[in-house]
Formats: structure tokens, C-alpha cells, sequence
């Protein structure tokens, strides 16, 4: 009979002692089963290389074959992604498995170690015993022990193996000059994500903010567009980076809505809306809304046929009534944006709605109703897989950006500004990349990858509704009972020069290195020397003016809102080229696609093409 050495030995320390034994039990079953799945996933790594698949191969193949296959691109574009995806989650995955192995086998012997500890007796006497059966049992616990570790240890060593297979996976990736053409800009996220260490664990915020970016660049290698592909598409209001370039060729300079003139196609769009169509290869997407509808268009470039409308209702968190909003407005003022991969857009009520190009819904949010008296007016553009928005709103200013394909926040920056209803541009200093807003009192300028604020200047005032302009350097702002002001950019920001005799309130100001064209919402034009402020000329239209002038092929293309398109030289003289009229009013600003000219009347679409 054997007897417990511990005075309070009882049935509860026998129920704690059985809960160990199983826990530890299955903690050990949990270990073999980690061993034999790291095997497994070092044997799978060693067969297939999820960066160089064969499949990717042959397509790559194929587009050196025939490079102008746009399609071909994009499906490499999202395979490639898919790989590159599958890349990190089995770096994840083996990390964690060692974490898990090693994690399982200290609770198997912290538990037997405390069974050992709870469960201690004296031996009893046993009977008659073979003369061998000491040695056989310890022989066995030595087979036993050195087995399991044996194993433990190979299977950690598999862990290091399988890690540095990736590793040498990725170095090949990067140095592969067909992964280069496929992905010119996946390559240089994955040398980030090598370069920064980023981290797995950790609870507190900053950490989480530090890294969003970075994880968001290593997991969206390929999730946005390339310049070349950005310049080839009109994607957001006023063009690339919002700044009113067009870089497209063969413009047309000659119409005529009502006998049809060079009018390739005319599509009446089911609701209003003011504000400017987008384009990206064959599709063009505008939105419209009244009190109680909002929808989206897409139509196809060559035809004018609505291919779909998608109809945005129902948002979580969409307020129950439609906010106050002006004529000059309506109820769908914002121009949306696209990144070639999906479209988005938002509505005077602060819904906001991101679509594939089938019009299939990808998500949705609400971002609080707009505390103004004219609905929320700024328009959409993108920075990468950034969707970026200002919401500059009567006590709550601010800028923020989404990750285009979830929605979710990448970074917010509060304002300390008044209400806006200018739409942010995205300008390339050479130096670096500069986000600028305009909202009184302040032109501001923000890194659109992290939100840091690079700097300020104050030089306008009241309800901001003209975005800037850029170009060679210098940043021009103005607003109607305010100034107009060349800003040049540096650190910090210098005041060039200013003027007050002309000021717009609705349409931006349009940019070269030597000219800066302003346009008064009355029909006024102005050129002035873009470096010192000098006027070389001043014409007067005599008509309203909504839309924003823009540069295409050297010619400057204004549309009034009787639907006239003043087209001129951007030179020191003025000279018209060019007054067709489109045969209905507008207020939109027109797109660009090559050949072609997208413009939007009051209710119809139209498509000019010589």
C-alpha cells in the first residue's frame, strides 16, 4: 500500500492531478500533430514555390509575346498577387507553428512536473519481480525521451530550414527580371517588408499605427496602378493627382451638340447630378441622386450604353434625413475616383459606397452626416490603394484615408480649419510625394502615405470652395472675398506673391511653369506670370463659369454653363482656337480619353470624337 508524503494529499488534489495529466496529454498530442504539419509544409515548400509558379510563367510568356494585351496584364496583376499573398501568410504560418511547438511542449512538462510534485508517495514493496525489470523500464522511458526529442528537435530545425526556402525564394523573386515586368512596383513593397521587420505581436496602439502602412504595402503588392497607367486614364476630378493635366492625345477642338457634329454618342443619365465624369480604359462612371435616390453609372466609352447602375441605399449608419444642400450642389457635388481595380463614391449625406467594375458592391460606410449648409462637396482621389477624402466639416475638420480594397482606416489627421468644399490634389515635388487641402485659414500639405503633416502656410479665408493648383514648385490658392497666392514649396513654404483683383469661388485655377489661368465664376479669364504675378491678359466671357478649366496638347479647354467650350492656347497672348457648343448647360468639368472628350450637360452625357 502506498502512501501520499504531502499531509493534505485529498480527493481535490486527485481531481487537480487528472486535469494536468489530460493537459498535458493533449498538449503532447498537439506537439506531434505541430511536427508532422511542419514536415508536411516543408516538403510542399520544397515542391512548389509560390512566387514562381508555371501558370505565372506562361502568362509572362504570353505578354512579352503581346504587350499591349491590357487584360493579359491585369489577370498577371492578380495572380501575382495571389502569390505573393500565399508568400507571407506561409512565412506566418511557419513562424507560428515553431511558436506553437514550443509552446505545447513547455505546458506538457510544466504539467508532468506538477503531477510530480502533487502526487508524491512512497513506493510500495512489489511482488516477486524479474530480475531485468528496472533496467527494461528505464531503458524504455530512454527510448521514449530521446525519441520525442529527437523529433522535437527535427522539427524546429525544419522550421529554420523552411524560413530560409522562402527567404531564398524571395531574393529570387526580386532579382527575376520577369517578376520585374510584371510587377514593377510588387517587388519594391517586398524589399520594405525585408527592410522594416515588422511586427507580429503587440497590443498598444502605437505599434499598430507605426505598422499599418507598412504590412498594408507588403500584403497589396500590386494594389494599385502604375503612373504610366494613371496618365493613360482620366481617374479622378481634374484629372491625375487632381491638378487639371490631361495627358491624353488627339483632342478634338470641334463640335456641334445640336446638328451632331462630331457627337459620337449622347446618353441621357436617369438622375441629376453635378459632378464631373472619370474614366479608366473603356469605362466612363459618373453618379446621381435626388432627396430620396443615389446611384452610380457606368458606361461604355465607345457606345454610350449603361452597362450597369448600381443603386446605394441602405448604408449602416446613413442618416434618416438628406442634408440641407444649395442649387450649386445637389445631393451628388463629389467627383468619384478609381484605381483601375475598383470605383468609389460619396454623396452629400457622408455615404460612401466602393464597386468593382461589374458594379458588384465591395463595402460601404457611413462617415457621419456633413455638418455644413450645402452637403458634402469635396471631391475623391486616390494615392496608391489609398482612398484619400477631405471632411472638413463646421467643427470637425479632417483628412483621412481608407485602404481602397476593405474600407478600413489606414490614418486620420484632425483640421483646425473651417468648413470646404475643396477637393484635395496629389502633386510629385521630385522630392516627395505631397498631398495639399485648402480650407480657411490654411494651405496644407500632408504625406498621403502616413497623413504627417509636411506644412502650412495661412493666406485664405472664407467657405474654401476652389481647390489648388501646382506647377515647377509653386502652389496657387484662391477664393472669392479672400486673395489669390503662389506658395513656393519648401521648408519651409515661402510666399511668392499675391493678387486680389481677380477671385474665383467655384472653378480651381489651372497651372503651368509659366503661366497661372484663373477663372472667375463669372466669366472672367486671367493669365498671369506663374513666378512673379504679372497679368499678360484678362478676357471676358461674359458667362457663368462652374467647371475648371483644363490643360490638353498646350490648349486650355473651358466649358461655361451654357455648354460653350472656350478653347485656347496656355501661352502670353490670348488667342481663341475654338467655341463649340454642346447644345445644353453645364456645370461639370470635362474628361479626357485619347481622341476623345467626355462632357456632362445638365442632363445628358455626351462623347466628342473627331
Amino acid at each position: 500500500m502506498t502512501r501520499s508524503i504531502f499531509p493534505y494529499d485529498s480527493g481535490n488534489t486527485q481531481k487537480i492531478v487528472s486535469l494536468l495529466r489530460y493537459i498535458a496529454i493533449a498538449s503532447a498530442i498537439s506537439a506531434m500533430i505541430l511536427c508532422l504539419l511542419i514536415a508536411v509544409n516543408f516538403i510542399q515548400v520544397r515542391r512548389a514555390d509560390p512566387l514562381n509558379t508555371q501558370v505565372m510563367k506562361v502568362m509572362i510568356e504570353r505578354m512579352h509575346a503581346n504587350p499591349a494585351d491590357q487584360q493579359l496584364r491585369q489577370e498577371i496583376r492578380e495572380i501575382d498577387l495571389l502569390s505573393r499573398k500565399a508568400f507571407f501568410t506561409t512565412q506566418w504560418q511557419i513562424r507560428t507553428g515553431g511558436y506553437l511547438l514550443f509552446f505545447s511542449l513547455l505546458i506538457s512538462v510544466i504539467c508532468i512536473k506538477s503531477i510530480e510534485l502533487l502526487g508524491k508517495s512512497t513506493p510500495g514493496v512489489p511482488a516477486a519481480l524479474k530480475a531485468d525489470f528496472w533496467i527494461t523500464r528505464k531503458t524504455g522511458r530512454k527510448w521514449v525521451v530521446y525519441t520525442g526529442i529527437s523529433v522535437v528537435i527535427f522539427s524546429f530545425v525544419l522550421v529554420i530550414l523552411t524560413h530560409q526556402e522562402l527567404g531564398t525564394s524571395l531574393d529570387m523573386a526580386i532579382k527575376d527580371p520577369g517578376n520585374k515586368e510584371m510587377s514593377e512596383y510588387g517587388n519594391t513593397r517586398i524589399r520594405e517588408y525585408k527592410n522594416t521587420g515588422i511586427k507580429e505581436q503587440g497590443n498598444a496602439d502605437t505599434v499598430q499605427q507605426q505598422d499599418t502602412v507598412k504590412i498594408a504595402a507588403a500584403t497589396n503588392m500590386d494594389g494599385y496602378p502604375s503612373m504610366q497607367e494613371i496618365t493613360g486614364n482620366f481617374p479622378s476630378f481634374r484629372g491625375p493627382g487632381g491638378n487639371g493635366i490631361a495627358f491624353q492625345k488627339n483632342i478634338p477642338s470641334s463640335w456641334d451638340g445640336k446638328s451632331g457634329k462630331n457627337i459620337k454618342w449622347k446618353t441621357a443619365i436617369p438622375l441629376p447630378g453635378y459632378n464631373s465624369p472619370i474614366i479608366w480604359n473603356d469605362r466612363v462612371f459618373i453618379t446621381g441622386a435626388s432627396e430620396t435616390k443615389r446611384e452610380v453609372y457606368c458606361i461604355d466609352l465607345n457606345t454610350g450604353k449603361i452597362l450597369w447602375q448600381k443603386d446605394v441605399g441602405k448604408i449602416p449608419g446613413s442618416p434618416s434625413q438628406e442634408p440641407k444642400t444649395i442649387r450649386e450642389t445637389g445631393f451628388c457635388a463629389p467627383t468619384m475616383t478609381t484605381d483601375g481595380r475598383r470605383v468609389y463614391a460619396i454623396f452629400a449625406n457622408g455615404d460612401l459606397i466602393a464597386l468593382d467594375f461589374d458594379g458588384n458592391q465591395v463595402w460601404t460606410k457611413n462617415l457621419g452626416m456633413p455638418q455644413n449648409h450645402y452637403g458634402h462637396s469635396s471631391s475623391l482621389i486616390m494615392y496608391r490603394d489609398l482612398l484619400i477624402i477631405q471632411y472638413d466639416q463646421r467643427g470637425s475638420g479632417s483628412v483621412m484615408a481608407l485602404y481602397g480594397k476593405t474600407g478600413e482606416k489606414a490614418w486620420q489627421a484632425s483640421r483646425s480649419v473651417k468648413i470646404s468644399w475643396a477637393s484635395p490634389v496629389i502633386v510629385n515635388t521630385g522630392k516627395r510625394t505631397e498631398l495639399i487641402l485648402a480650407a480657411d485659414p490654411i494651405i496644407a500639405s500632408y504625406n498621403p502615405a502616413d497623413g504627417k503633416d509636411l506644412w502650412q502656410m495661412n493666406c485664405i479665408s472664407g467657405e474654401v470652395g476652389p481647390s489648388v493648383a501646382y506647377a515647377d514648385g509653386v502652389v496657387f490658392a484662391v477664393n472669392d472675398f479672400s486673395k489669390l497666392s503662389a506658395i513656393a514649396i519648401g521648408d519651409p513654404p515661402k510666399l511668392l506673391w499675391e493678387d486680389s483683383d481677380y477671385l474665383s469661388d467655384i472653378p480651381s485655377p489651372l497651372a503651368t511653369g509659366k503661366f497661372l489661368f484663373l477663372v472667375t465664376s463669372y466669366g472672367t479669364v486671367v493669365c498671369y506670370d506663374a513666378k512673379n504675378g504679372t497679368k499678360y491678359w484678362e478676357q471676358e466671357f461674359e458667362t457663368p463659369t462652374y467647371a475648371s478649366p483644363i490643360l490638353a496638347e498646350g490648349r486650355v479647354y473651358l466649358l461655361d454653363k451654357k455648354g460653350i467650350m472656350h478653347i485656347f492656347p496656355a501661352d502670353q497672348v490670348y488667342k481663341a482656337t475654338g467655341q463649340p457648343a454642346l447644345g445644353e448647360g453645364s456645370s461639370c468639368t470635362p474628361a479626357f480619353a485619347d481622341g476623345k472628350i467626355i462632357l456632362r450637360g445638365d442632363k445628358n452625357l455626351y462623347c466628342i470624337g473627331k
